[in-house]
């Protein structure tokens, strides 16, 4: 008896679905893919997921590995350690197949933190020639998408493995790139950067939750999260800006006016130099919209043919116009570089205007960052717009802060970690840098314990107790001071440094790289430098000089200190043409500290002060923004600050 058509359709439909599910039953984590670099040296771990009690077999460099899926589908193999070499294909066979080309074996590190981590290199010093000499294939980046999760996640939404190229390098984590590149020029092995990181976050939201309960601080806010639902909250805050901006537009007097408008007359508004956060030119907390406008001639030549206009990063958003032309445009972004292709048509010979709608929802605002960022290039010719910019305010608004936008990685505990971690520690890795703190600067004491709590968790994450956990000390930030004086950052990098403790740390004294007016200093070269300095000695055991002189402990002598370090190297030098200590203060028994003299003796500092006959305690570089401190060792690296008392600090019993 025949079948039915309906009857065939129907069975090559079925059939058809049980392909389709075959194949997609084997599925890897997005962190495995083309171009990954594996840890060598170690045993690698394999996963996936697959029906449950599939057969899965894994093959790659000569080994084999088969076993079967667990009753909810997950599965798992060891890959035996392996020397650093490639290129490797790995198969994965089970319900259906999966595939992954071009996999070198070598050195893979973790790089994570909060925006100095994050800061791409287009956005560091140099940023042309870094990006342009950036020919390095052997170097594999992955940068982990950001995501909030209340609940940990088994994988990651997106993300591929890309090689190191003028054309992939400039939107990575310049730290994690110049440490990764260091690394694999001194070892000439592979490297595999995996960057996660989020700029603003708090220590917290990279922990797990499991870990922050055994703070007490944490437990209020811990028990609220039971009813954190993102979706919700997101929608919530979208509602929230969206009004903010809509109310920006109709209290914008520059939109009303027509200030884009090229024949708009400017001549009485006030100027200010570009780039620079307005904060910093005398408007302070100021947030909403400014309008900048800056006059450019261009010959017949130039008037012909398209232009680039790039004006750095924008905080947070911009409308950018030339001639009355919207030519691009992009919101809260505040740490993107804005490049914008500006068509013939709309040029002409002679004066052209560039207006450019600044919208800031609250911290900083304006056009800023590097100098070099900010230009117009027509045809070969680059010219500068790193100068005076007419500007006047189109709205004052209310900060989104006072709006009650609570959404974000801050909300709760644990939120980057389940989104952005926990996906990825399965992945065998070498070890993880970090750039984080400035957030917690507020509540440095209580840094001293969230920390190393959070040190520790990755490490148990990793499964890996020995794990190198290097990280960056808080660069010099803010106006510098005429008088000694307490320090939430001083206090920050304190808890910092005590995090050395735990075994297999190191870290990166930056408090000679940082900009006052700049929490994002352009130097990533040398701060990726000293990472892997301590790098190549706390993780490959490498006898060099990997840190900067480090505080031991002090001697009273009479109407002076001696100060004692550890990792003097070469010997201790004061970088001054004359020779001269700075940065150093002294007190009596009444605490109240007064610049002192301070001088080199072997590998000892003396310190004195001649309004302080009976010395009890020694700071050295304790400011936000010790910019006079110059204390090296003869390799160049910088002494970390510190102070010899113990006396409670500006952050004792914040949370």
């Amino acid at each position: 008896m025949k079948k039915s058509l309906a009857s065939i359709v129907a069975c090559l439909i079925k059939v058809m679905l049980i392909h389709n599910v075959a194949v997609a039953d084997t599925r890897m984590p997005r962190i495995f893919g083309d171009h990954m670099v594996l840890q060598r040296n170690a045993e690698v771990r394999v996963w996936g997921w697959d029906r449950p009690g599939k057969e899965v077999t894994v093959r790659m460099a000569g080994q084999q590995h088969t076993v079967r899926a667990g009753d909810e589908g997950t599965w798992e193999v060891t890959l035996l350690p392996m020397d650093a070499g490639g290129p490797y294909e790995m198969y994965i066979e089970g319900s259906g197949s999966v595939s992954f080309k071009d996999i070198l074996v070598g050195e893979v590190w973790v790089c994570s933190g909060q925006s100095n981590m994050e800061w791409s290199v287009r956005q560091s010093a140099d940023a042309g020639n870094e990006i342009q000499a950036a020919v390095f294939p052997e170097i594999r980046l992955f940068t982990v998408p950001r995501r909030i999760a209340i609940d940990p996640k088994d994988d990651l939404e997106e993300g591929q493995w890309l090689l190191c190229s003028p054309e992939t390098v400039s939107s990575f984590s310049a730290v994690a790139y110049y440490f990764g590149r260091h690394l694999h020029v001194e070892k000439d092995v592979p490297v595999g950067l995996i960057h996660s990181s989020w700029g603003g976050t708090v220590a917290e939201t990279w922990i797990s939750r499991e870990s922050m309960e055994e703070m007490e601080d944490f437990h209020e806010v811990l028990a609220e999260s039971g009813s954190f639902d993102p979706e919700r909250m997101q929608e919530e805050t979208d509602r929230i800006i969206n009004d903010w901006y809509r109310q920006a537009d109709e209290k914008d007097a520059g939109l009303s006016n027509k200030w884009y408008d090229p024949f708009f007359d400017d001549s009485g508004w006030n100027e200010m130099e570009l780039p620079c956060l307005w904060e910093h030119a005398g408007y302070p907390g100021l947030d909403g919209v400014v309008w900048f406008r800056k006059e450019i001639m261009l010959q017949p030549e130039q008037a012909t043919r398209d232009m680039v206009l790039n004006i750095g990063p924008v905080d947070d958003s911009d409308y950018t116009y030339v001639n009355g032309q919207l030519v691009g445009s992009m919101i809260e972004q505040y740490n993107t570089n804005r490049r914008y292709v500006v068509s013939a048509e709309h040029l002409v010979e002679g004066k052209n205007i560039i207006a450019v709608r600044v919208l800031d929802t609250g911290g900083g605002g304006g056009i800023w960052g590097e100098p070099a960022n900010l230009y117009y290039q027509s045809g070969d010719q680059t010219y500068s717009l790193s100068n005076t910019w007419r500007y006047a305010v189109g709205a004052e608004m209310a900060s989104l802060a006072l709006r009650g936008v609570r959404f974000g990685p801050n909300m709760f505990p644990s939120l980057l970690y389940n989104g952005m971690i926990v996906p990825i520690t399965g992945f065998s890795v070498r070890g993880a840098i970090w750039y984080q703190g400035e957030s917690n600067a507020g509540r440095a004491y209580q840094y001293r314990t969230l920390f190393p709590l959070l040190i520790r968790d990755w490490r148990k994450q990793w499964d890996n107790d020995d794990m190198p956990f290097l990280f960056v000390q808080l660069a010099n930030y803010m106006a510098a001071l005429d008088n000694p004086a307490e320090s939430e950052w001083a206090e920050l990098r304190e808890a910092q440094t005590m995090a050395l403790a735990l075994p297999y740390t190191g870290m990166a004294v930056a408090i000679d790289i940082g900009e006052a007016d700049d929490i994002h200093p352009g130097n990533k070269q040398d701060v990726g430098l000293r990472l892997a300095l301590a790098a190549r000695n706390v993780a490959y055991g490498e006898d060099i000089v990997s840190s900067g002189p480090l505080y031991s402990h002090m001697k009273s002598s009479g109407d002076s200190i001696r100060i004692v370090f550890d990792h003097t190297g070469g010997g201790l030098v004061a970088k001054d043409r004359y020779g001269y200590l700075k940065g150093f203060s002294v007190a009596g028994e009444d605490r109240v500290f007064h610049w002192a003299r301070a001088y080199i003796d072997g590998n000892e500092v003396v310190v004195c002060s001649d309004r302080v006959s009976n010395p009890v305690a020694v700071r050295y570089a304790w400011a936000n923004n010790p910019e006079d401190a110059n204390l090296y060792n003869r390799e160049g690296l910088p002494a970390s600050p510190f102070r010899t008392d113990d006396w409670p600090g500006i952050t004792v019993g914040r949370k």
